[in-house]
């Protein structure tokens, strides 16, 4: 039986944390910070309440929208080869989807609809002005977070990580959150690199059945799982990188989300490197692989100034501290040499 997730109450919508949540690098449930929020009080109306003030914002772009057949159960990933998906996807207006979702409320067997990360501000303008979180923390002048909401009916997010800090914000419907620390990452088999349901690859194994004789590390990532139950109007703290799986428990479910990273906009995403170490490193000879781990260690993984210390200051270039403008130069330099 996985742990559950910490849970603090009594957290007042001016007075989160968030520099204690980040500091901590851990799951935590703060539970009824939403539950005054606009969104959060139709939903306790009903669904069709809840989807009727979403269409009142609709921006009259179309989303994408997500359909699966009622044989996936929800779950949305891939086909049974690994070479597809399982679900088609389509832009359609905000409207027809909440529709489609309404047609089959109460439906056993209901065909699987899902709207995943939608930008809230450019497609439902004004709905993050009655339903927003509070960011008075300094640390996000610096580094604002994208807002993005969720829709749909029953289904399943196989677990996969994110390169973002998180806030989920469980608006409509429950949800719960199987969460795993990033060093479980092996033990949770992931799928192909491409083609992936949501831009990251995600779990093959299927939490509602685990195979164990084909996937026999899942044990020991079960035995290091912890479980989040939210209801409408708690929210989710969990840092980048952690996989989570999540499940939407009812038959219509709307969660907004908060995603933001600490690392200045001029960085480029370490999944780039990912592919580009598949491309130079992975399949050389182990005592080469050897080596670069220990060149990586000194100029990556180990602390930020050792590789520059002992030059002068004027010399140390790409080895000092990062900016926008050497950023740049690397940038220019790594595109250069890749097309060669």
């Amino acid at each position: 039986m996985a742990r559950r997730t910490k849970t603090v109450a009594g957290v007042a919508p001016d007075a989160i944390p968030y520099a204690a949540l980040l500091a901590a690098q851990e799951p935590v449930i703060l539970t009824g910070v939403a539950r005054d929020w606009p969104l959060v009080r139709r939903g306790r109306e009903g669904p069709e309440a809840a989807m009727a003030y979403l269409a009142g914002f609709d921006g009259g772009k179309p989303i994408t929208g997500f359909t699966g057949p009622p044989e996936i159960g929800g779950r949305f990933g891939y086909d049974e080869a690994g070479t597809g998906l399982n679900f088609a996807s389509e832009r359609l207006a905000l409207g027809d989807f909440l529709d489609r979702v309404c047609a089959h409320l109460g439906e056993e067997r209901a065909p699987s609809c899902y709207a995943g990360s939608t930008d809230l501000d450019l497609y439902l303008p004004g709905l993050r002005a009655e339903n927003g979180l509070i960011l008075n923390d300094p640390m996000f002048a610096a580094h604002p977070p994208l807002v993005s909401i969720w829709l749909g009916n029953r289904t399943t997010a196989a677990a996969h990580y994110d390169m973002s800090n998180n806030l989920a914000c469980c608006m409509v419907g429950r949800r719960r959150f199987t969460l795993f620390p990033p060093d479980q990452v092996a033990n949770l088999y992931p799928g192909p690199l491409e083609p992936t349901p949501g831009g990251q690859v995600v779990t093959m194994v299927d939490f509602r059945d685990p195979d164990f004789e084909r996937y026999p590390r899942f044990r020991a990532a079960l035995d290091a799982a912890q479980v989040a139950e939210l209801e409408p109007g708690d929210l989710l703290f969990y840092p980048a990188l952690w996989w989570h799986q999540v499940d939407a428990l009812d038959g219509f479910n709307a969660m907004i989300n908060y995603w933001w990273n600490m690392s200045p906009a001029f960085m480029d995403t370490p999944q780039n490197v990912l592919l580009h170490a598949l491309l130079s490193l992975r399949d050389r000879p182990e005592p080469e692989k050897k080596g670069w781990r220990a060149l990586f260690d000194y100029y990556v993984f180990g602390e930020p100034e050792r590789a520059g210390a002992h030059l002068p200051e004027a010399a140390r270039g790409a080895l000092g501290p990062l900016d926008e403008m050497k950023a740049r130069r690397l940038r220019a330099q790594l595109l250069n040499r890749l097309n060669r």
